[in-house]
């Protein structure tokens, strides 16, 4: 039997406008959920990357992490200069022995005396290495030691290391006292450091104190 049998022609008609009616919702209500899925709104899981209908990551408006703190910047302030050092003051005259300019007797000759001188007689006249001595002193000379000396020289001299202080003040002193300087000779070459003075008679012939 029909569904519509025992109803009227009328009654049958509705029936199936009514019929057709919710097929056609059906239809309509079926396309819907179909087509509808892809413009949800559901939100993307926790942990997954949306992606784009063709698969591509879709640029994020979001930064994409903090910028890191700009660092303080660095003092400006220039470090505070040590005052310059002041120059030593100038050693005082006769810390180091030698005299200096501008003090008595300080001229050429006696910025030399400080340079230790010992005289030796070379002579057959007695007392000659003392006289001497006695006049090297009396002129500020540096006069440590006195005595004999063996051996034939020529001439009174005053024996020097070249290149040393030792030069400057033999030239001194032989200027002032007339007599030579000279390098000292092999036999002295190894003696103490110092001025050598041997004297002959000629020192004794141009020595101006009168003394025998």
């Amino acid at each position: 039997m029909s569904l519509f049998s025992g109803l009227s022609r009328p009654m049958k008609a509705a029936g199936l406008a009514l019929v057709g009616v919710a097929v056609i919702a059906a239809v309509i209500g079926g396309i819907t959920l179909t087509s509808g899925g892809g413009d949800s709104d559901t939100a993307t899981p926790p942990g997954t990357t949306p992606t784009t209908s063709d698969g591509a990551t879709p640029p994020s408006s979001e930064p994409q992490g903090t910028p890191p703190a700009s660092s303080p910047p660095a003092s400006s302030a220039p470090p505070s200069s040590a005052p310059a050092s002041s120059a030593p003051p100038a050693s005082q005259p006769g810390q180091t022995g030698k005299p200096g300019p501008g003090q008595p007797g300080g001229d050429q000759q006696a910025a030399h005396k400080w340079v230790t001188v010992r005289v030796y007689n070379n002579s057959l006249i007695q007392g000659l290495a003392e006289r001497a001595a006695n006049d090297f002193r009396a002129s500020g000379w540096n006069v440590t030691e006195v005595g004999p000396h063996q051996g034939k020289l020529p001439k009174s001299a005053a024996y020097f290391r070249p290149g040393t202080d030792e030069e400057a003040a033999a030239k001194a002193l032989a200027l002032e006292f007339g007599i030579e300087a000279q390098p000292r000779f092999e036999g002295i070459q190894n003696a103490a450091a110092g001025v050598i003075v041997i004297l002959t008679k000629d020192y004794d012939e141009n020595d101006k104190s009168g003394g025998s």
